[in-house]
């Protein structure tokens, strides 16, 4: 059961260690300015493959269910995420995201019935410092609206996540997941033509940036990530999330030639010493996470969601 788990942990890490590429892809790939379009290439097209490949369409209540977690893993997201950054300095926009793991673990409590451990909180609020000191650099700005964003963003991510554990689908976790995808996608093209115009003719190297974002950055990252939702505690699943800034600032040090300090050394081993915490105590596999019942739940379902 323990190795299990620890192998289910690890492939679910892969998640937001994908993410953590998106920086490095996005400014040495992708054309400047459009972050929306990106976010649109980004979903659409991967969730209408994995929608193809699965030839399954959401029945009764997933339609929209599938619309709702859809435009909170991603549309919303994406949207929040990108005002955030256009309005923050990197830094403080990955830290205030980084509540995200103590949001996950208050509403899994209301709405799932997880106990809420000292433990876990402990480690989420380390998890933020430890993302400050890895990101955060003195004398950053700081801008309401854009704060604000962030933390909507962190928010509708979280909801998103809890939501995903709490309901369930007889579908396969690769058609939920285009089907979330394809939500979140469609939501997102009117704002990103809207805000950004229609979108510049790309080059070969653009289109590289894209395939990767499409392919392993949607289809593969989050069906991983929604396979960890579903085998796991979301409050475990949402703590993997602090590997992204982690893995943006490695690659900005190797591929960038960006600095890093002690102070960010120290952070890193924060952040990891806080994702070693929050699973600690739980060899013998979570409790079940629904304690209430659902009157459209398949006796032997699959739970899944999308950031």
């Amino acid at each position: 059961m323990l190795s299990n788990r620890v192998g289910t942990l690890l492939l679910t890490a892969l998640a937001p260690a994908v993410w953590g590429t998106t920086y490095l892809v996005t400014t040495e790939l992708l054309p400047p300015g459009r972050p929306l379009l990106a976010a649109v290439v980004r979903a659409l097209p991967a969730g209408l493959a994995l929608v193809a490949v699965t030839r399954r369409l959401p029945r009764g209540v997933w339609w929209w269910r599938a619309l709702v977690l859809g435009a909170l893993n991603i549309g919303a997201f994406f949207a929040l995420l990108f005002v955030a950054a256009y309005r923050l300095p990197g830094g403080v926009a990955a830290t205030v995201g980084a509540i995200q793991p103590l949001l996950v673990a208050l509403l899994s409590s209301g709405l799932l019935g997880e106990r809420l451990k000292p433990r876990t909180l402990i480690a989420a609020v380390a998890g933020v410092a430890g993302v400050s000191l890895l990101v955060l650099r003195a004398g950053a700005r700081l801008d309401g609206l854009g704060v604000a964003a962030a933390a909507g963003g962190a928010v509708v991510m979280a909801t998103g996540v809890v939501l995903s554990k709490r309901w369930t689908s007889p579908a396969p976790l690769l058609a939920t997941t285009g089907w979330q995808l394809v939500a979140g996608g469609l939501l997102l093209l009117p704002v990103a033509l809207f805000v950004e115009g229609p979108p510049p003719a790309p080059t070969g190297t653009n289109l590289a940036g894209y395939a990767y974002l499409a392919v392993i950055g949607s289809a593969l990252a989050y069906a991983l990530w929604f396979r960890g939702i579903r085998l796991l505690s979301p409050t475990d699943v949402t703590f993997l999330g602090l590997l992204s800034p982690l893995v943006a600032t490695v690659l900005g040090w190797l591929a960038l030639g960006q600095e890093l300090t002690a102070a960010q050394g120290f952070g890193a081993v924060v952040v990891l010493g806080s994702l070693v915490a929050a699973q600690g105590g739980r060899g013998r596999g979570p409790r079940s996470t629904h304690p209430l019942p659902s009157t459209d739940r398949p006796t032997a379902g699959t739970t899944s969601s999308t950031i």
